[in-house]
């Protein structure tokens, strides 16, 4: 946990000036352009390589604190650039990053460890999401970058669009909003030649078909959704837009750190009885940080940051979720999905606690110590549980890289 990586995340100035070299070298057949803007007026840029009608979106910086996006990307689009095969008939085009604002508001392009990692943390509120806005706001309020990426969507009508996310500890798992029959197997494979566990139980993929293991197909509409409380629904997210046009998203996870404790198919003993311990632990823990934030928030001066606000956001979830675990039968009962859920249960309130620590760090508040010991405790508690080893970036970003190329090759024939 304590060996710095060997390479580091880029930055969005770094995505565009190395997009903007490559659109220089190869003028004939890449373009770079501005595509929309953010709602703090920074650019929202799109690379495009190739001519053919039938095109790929790949999306990255969806989540500003899911960083290796970024070097996927360029590493797909230089892999592009010099394999005349690739794009003989399927243009490519990638957006470089969807939430520009977020990404210069997490800070850790190296992180040395989870702690080091959650110390420069930020994940926006839900509503300020590029692609999961659409699902907690109407059509009228969505914020120019969810806007920007479905009017990219609604130009090019790829057959296939591909976003790139990333989880701090866990594993790498694909979720499709259609299946593409044959990519389970060499997801696989590209997996365990990189020593990246599968996460065959996903929380994020609770009680969805899996067309193999890690590899999760979205229900339809008409299914019900395995956390009632939870608001976000991913049927109503940006990953649907392409199905007007007959395509497709697949959404590549990669971890960080990986654990195989969420690589387990065997059954849990006691999956009722984990869960509802996990809900109880889940209340206990957000219960510390909103006693934090009640005492420090008179001092703050009225304070409300995008990182006060998604602080606020995520402890807001947490009540409704805990029931939904307490009072729900476990739709999956290996001890893959207990230790994935057991991650997500550590993971919400750990997040809030790191950004109202740099709210407080901020504000030179007097509750910022205490709560910085709190943060490297579950950091350090999380880690050891889970066994967490690092996942070398070239790893990151080769494993995404493979399984975006497989998805575009079984995509391409199953709509040929």
């Amino acid at each position: 946990m304590s060996l710095l990586p060997e390479l580091r995340y880029p930055s969005v100035p770094e995505l565009v000036a190395t997009a903007r070299a490559l659109a220089a070298h190869r003028p004939g057949l890449c373009t770079l352009r501005q595509v929309g803007v953010s709602r703090a007026g920074r650019p929202l840029h799109l690379l495009s390589v190739g001519h053919a009608r039938p095109a790929v979106l790949v999306v990255a910086g969806a989540h500003a604190n899911e960083p290796a996006g970024g070097g996927t990307l360029l590493a797909l689009a230089e892999r592009v650039v010099r394999a005349p095969d690739l794009r003989a008939d399927t243009s490519w085009h990638f957006l470089l990053c969807a939430d520009p604002d977020g990404a210069s508001l997490h800070v850790t392009p190296a992180p040395r460890s989870l702690l080091d990692y959650h110390l420069g943390f930020y994940r926006p509120a839900g509503p300020e999401q590029p692609e999961w806005s659409p699902s907690v706001l109407p059509p009228d309020r969505l914020p120019p970058e969810t806007r920007t990426l479905t009017g990219v969507i609604d130009e090019l009508r790829p057959f296939l669009q591909v976003t790139l996310h990333g989880t701090d500890l866990g594993g790498s798992w694909v979720q499709l909003t259609k299946d593409v029959p044959g990519l389970a197997e060499p997801f696989a494979k590209s997996a365990a030649e990189l020593h990246i566990p599968v996460e065959t139980g996903a929380s994020d993929a609770a009680g969805w078909p899996a067309s193999g293991p890690g590899v999760h197909v979205m229900p339809g509409p008409e299914s019900g959704v395995p956390y009632p409380s939870m608001p976000d629904d991913a049927r109503h997210s940006t990953w649907y837009h392409a199905h007007r046009y007959g395509g497709l998203t697949a959404v590549v996870e990669v971890p960080m750190w990986a654990s195989d404790l969420v690589d387990d198919p065997v059954p849990h003993p006691a999956p009722v009885a984990a869960m509802r311990h996990l809900a109880r632990r889940l209340q206990r823990d957000a219960l510390e940080v909103e006693r934090v934030l009640a005492e420090a928030l008179p001092r703050l001066d009225g304070a409300e940051g995008p990182l006060l606000r998604a602080a606020k956001w995520a402890l807001e979830l947490i009540p409704g979720l805990a029931e939904d675990w307490i009072h729900t039968p476990p739709v999956d009962t290996t001890r893959a999905y207990v230790g994935s859920v057991d991650a997500f249960g550590r993971r919400l309130p750990l997040r809030a606690a790191a950004m109202l620590l740099r709210v407080l760090q901020e504000a030179d508040d007097r509750a910022a110590p205490g709560l910085e010991q709190l943060v490297a405790s579950w950091c350090d508690a999380f880690a050891e549980r889970f066994a967490a080893r690092w996942v070398p970036l070239e790893h990151q970003v080769e494993h995404q890289s493979r399984t975006v190329l497989v998805a575009a090759q079984y995509a391409r024939e199953r709509v040929a």
